[in-house]
């Protein structure tokens, strides 16, 4: 009987891994914000979006550190929801988008940090210049999304830099160095089709 009880427990235990196995997720760009945050003279707290996030999320929740995430930013997407300051950031004043058009980031470390929390170091490219940052994660939701039918993940993420670092620090410090970044992102594993092409 002990016997028995042994085998069905490692016979679960393999079960389960099998059903936790590391997923590669498209993120879907109509629900992924990047949104940065900084300081205009300690009178406001403006903020940009950047949209027409493209990359992939592979996830492993048995597993976290053979997770990895890789995304690519366009500026093209960049969005204050004031035009000419639009133009202005995307100026070589600032993110010289036409020589720079995108921003990346690639992790290079994946680590558990608690229930539901995740921290991902990797390389961030801004203006040409990369560094290394670390995102703090919070996993909301890993399972089927109803619409597509397909197995899906989403997260948000934050972190902190220091633009000057990245060679973008025009106005500095009465428009502030740190910017703060807060991520949210969904991401769906692609159709089988797609997955070909």
């Amino acid at each position: 009987m002990k016997r028995f009880l042994l085998a069905a427990a490692v016979a679960l235990a393999f079960a389960g891994a099998a059903t936790a196995a590391p997923l590669t997720y498209k993120i879907d760009p109509n629900h992924t914000d990047v949104v940065a945050g900084w300081s205009h003279f300690g009178f406001s707290n403006p903020v940009a979006h950047f949209g027409q996030v493209d990359g992939s999320i592979t996830y492993d929740p048995a597993k976290p550190s053979a997770s990895s995430v890789e995304v690519t930013i366009p500026l093209a997407g960049l969005n204050s929801h004031v035009a000419a300051f639009d133009e202005h950031l995307r100026s070589e004043d600032f993110f010289d988008a036409a020589k720079y058009p995108n921003i990346t980031f690639k992790s290079t470390k994946v680590e558990a940090a608690g229930e539901k929390k995740l921290k991902v170091t990797g390389d961030l490219t801004v203006h040409g210049v990369t560094k290394s940052v670390v995102l703090d994660v919070t996993i909301n939701k890993v399972g089927e999304q109803p619409m597509a039918k397909r197995a899906a993940a989403g997260f948000d993420a934050s972190t902190t830099i220091k633009r000057s670092e990245f060679g973008v620090g025009k106005y500095v410090p009465n428009v502030s160095d740190e910017v703060t970044i807060h991520i949210t992102t969904e991401a769906i594993v692609p159709k089988p089709e797609a997955a070909k092409q």
